[in-house]
């Protein structure tokens, strides 16, 4: 999930509430349904606004905050996949962005990739690795020179296939 407006909402709420971050954490220990609930440091980073704050978060700990909150999640958190964003015209509309931007038509080198996929640049290299083992290529691998290059669209219709 997305903190709504950088965790704005979610910092309002703890006001109206009267909750600061430790009490916070306390509750949603007592919401939780298995006990465990957030720790100090977690609910820190969902809320927070400086250096260390995370714009996403699980499914379970945005539940875990909105119900220590009394609030609704979608009042909160925006679901990671979509989110509606409103455009400024003169006519009220909203538009639908997926959550990853344009494939570029270009070769993207390691590092662009693994920022688009949000996947570590070791996962990539396992994956290459792996697929290697298997005698083949990785999709949208392109060598140039002793420089990797990736075809963004080779790679994601290669990720749609079942290994095997």
């Amino acid at each position: 999930m997305r903190r709504l407006e950088k965790g704005a909402p979610l910092r309002a709420a703890m006001t109206a509430a009267e909750l600061d971050i430790p009490r916070l954490a306390a509750r949603t220990k007592e919401v939780d349904p298995a006990g465990q609930g957030l720790s100090r440091s977690m609910v820190g980073f969902i809320v927070g606004r400086g250096k260390s704050a995370r714009e996403e978060c699980s499914d379970h700990a945005a539940g875990l905050v909105a119900a220590a909150l009394n609030r609704e999640v979608d009042d909160l958190f925006a679901d990671d996949a979509l989110h509606l964003t409103s455009e400024s015209t003169s006519t009220r509309r909203s538009k639908i962005e997926s959550r990853r931007p344009e494939l570029p038509e270009r070769l993207m080198d390691q590092q662009e990739l693994s920022s688009f996929l949000r996947k570590s640049m070791s996962w990539i290299d396992k994956q290459i690795q792996e697929a290697k083992e298997r005698g083949e290529r990785w999709p949208g691998l392109i060598y140039v020179g002793s420089s990797r290059r990736f075809d963004p669209h080779a790679v994601l219709a290669g990720m749609r296939q079942p290994v095997g």
